[in-house]
C-alpha cells in the first residue's frame, strides 16, 4: 500500500514539474516575441553605410556554370 502511495506521489510531482516548466517556457516565448515584435530587420541603414553588391555579367559565364559553382562551393 505504501509503495502505491509513494508511486502516486512521484507521479504527481513529475506532473507538477512538467506543467510548471511548460507554463514557464510558454511565457518565456511570449516575452521574447514581444521583445522582437517591433524590431525591423530590413530598415534602411543609417550613417555611412555602403551597398555591397557586385553584379557580374560575363558573356562566357552561363547560368549552368553559376549553378555548378553554387553546388560545388555552396556560395
Amino acid at each position: 500500500m505504501m509503495k502505491i502511495v509513494k508511486t502516486m506521489r512521484d507521479i504527481v510531482k513529475v506532473f507538477v514539474l512538467f506543467t510548471g516548466f511548460t507554463v514557464l517556457f510558454y511565457y518565456a516565448i511570449i516575452w521574447v516575441n514581444l521583445e522582437y515584435q517591433d524590431f525591423h530587420r530590413f530598415d534602411q541603414p543609417q550613417g555611412a553605410a555602403l551597398k555591397v553588391t557586385n553584379m557580374v555579367n560575363d558573356e562566357g559565364e552561363s547560368w549552368i556554370n553559376r549553378l555548378m559553382f553554387f553546388y560545388l562551393n555552396g556560395e
